[in-house]
């Protein structure tokens, strides 16, 4: 690995959740000088002691090349105080979950300074309602703006006895992420911005990071939604009866890749991606392609992130990687988060542009009805993202070169 000092590098890690401190504590052991900031209404319990204890980073994580790195983490601030976090930082990181995106930003968008580069870990259709935001401050600050298909990590709380240890479990690292800035005219400068993250070196020592043609093609790329939707719903008896009528099995060793992925389940999440591919070729971006025999696996399109292309686990073998990460009820950001953010928005793209998405369509009727919410009226919508009265034309030229047409 080449040495770097990152020391000059300073980064604002908004967000304490289980990313948000992986991100910072990956970038401390690096050598970047790290800020951990998060909402006053949230700070007294996620940053509670951090600035004492630090965040431990240990684990599998498993890769293709070997990256390892673990220690603990001591921050340079750890704050409430957005200005202070900010505060002469040239690379500022949101990871928080997408249903939290609009708390943040409204509170970002105008303590944004020029010269900042914004990652968003994961994306999710962030960088939209970011850039929709400062629009609507009429905010004209010269900051650039991108998102990741995915976070460099399947991680974990470590929690001992129900108290936050003030740990991190990584699972695996990723080799290769996809990304890309809005506009895309930003994208050069967007992605080689990653190389002065600390949290980025299991990327840029490995396969390095994936340029996506657009935001929208990012969101697209994101493999949540099309593992975990799925998986979630066809396998909610499981999930709920594990460690409650399957006799002398602990409910939390339970894993949806390991408990419920089987070639049935593996057939109906093919079927949703080819609706996402058929999605973003009729709308002119492109986004992550598979082939078809990666989905019969039970590290699923998951396993290329971390250990490339032809990464494969029979569904006759235990997954070991993915053994007791849940989901441990149908209450879950696999569902609550991922069908009215990604499913909602693909089934909005769907009828905008005329593509059918009925396997998209049912996972959004069924988790409505096990939850009794009605994730056709809660999801985001084209207009939460600014995009709803754009055309195809108008759409493209947003996302590639930045000119915005006002409703």
């Amino acid at each position: 690995m080449t040495t770097r000092d990152l020391s000059q590098e300073v980064v604002a890690v908004l967000g304490a959740g289980a990313v948000g401190r992986s991100l910072a504590a990956d970038c401390k052991l690096a050598g970047n000088t790290v800020r951990l900031y998060d909402l006053p209404e949230f700070a007294k319990e996620s940053l509670k002691d951090l600035d004492k204890s630090g965040i431990e980073v240990e684990g599998f994580e498993w890769n293709k090349y070997n990256f390892r790195r673990s220690g603990v983490a001591h921050f340079d601030l750890v704050t409430d105080d957005l200005e202070k976090a900010l505060d002469g930082a040239q690379l500022v990181i949101v990871a928080v979950p997408s249903i939290g995106h609009d708390a943040f930003f409204k509170k970002l968008a105008p303590a944004l300074k020029d010269g900042q580069i914004v990652h968003i870990l994961p994306d999710n259709f962030g960088s939209l309602k970011l850039r929709k935001e400062l629009r609507q401050i009429k905010s004209e600050v010269k900051v650039i703006i991108g998102g990741w298909s995915s976070t460099p990590y399947g991680t974990r709380i470590v929690k001992q006895a129900g108290i936050d240890s003030k740990r991190v479990f990584f699972r695996y690292r990723a080799i290769s992420l996809r990304g890309a800035a809005l506009p895309s005219a930003d994208q050069e400068e967007f992605l080689e911005s990653s190389k002065r993250l600390g949290c980025f070196d299991s990327v840029t020592f490995g396969d390095g990071a994936d340029s996506g043609d657009t935001v929208l093609d990012i969101g697209f790329s994101n493999v949540n939604p099309t593992l975990h939707c799925p998986g979630s719903i066809l396998g909610a008896a499981v999930i709920k009866n594990y460690g409650r009528v399957f006799g002398g099995n602990d409910k939390s060793d339970f894993s949806i890749y390991s408990h419920v992925y089987t070639e049935s389940v593996s057939e109906v999440q093919y079927s949703f991606y080819q609706e996402e591919e058929q999605l973003a070729k009729k709308i002119g971006v492109d986004m992550q392609h598979y082939p078809k025999e990666t989905f019969f696996s039970r590290s699923n399109i998951l396993g290329p992130e971390y250990m490339g292309d032809g990464s494969f686990s029979s569904f006759d073998e235990q997954f070991e990687m993915a053994f007791g990460t849940g989901p441990f009820d149908i209450q879950n950001r696999y569902v609550t988060e991922d069908i009215p953010v990604g499913c909602h928005i693909y089934h909005e793209l769907g009828k905008k542009f005329g593509i059918q998405t009925p396997v998209i369509d049912s996972i959004i009727t069924l988790g409505s009805a096990m939850l009794q919410r009605n994730f056709y009226d809660e999801g985001v919508t084209l207009d939460d993202l600014g995009i709803g009265h754009l055309n195809q034309q108008e759409l493209l030229y947003y996302l590639k070169v930045g000119t915005y047409k006002a409703n």
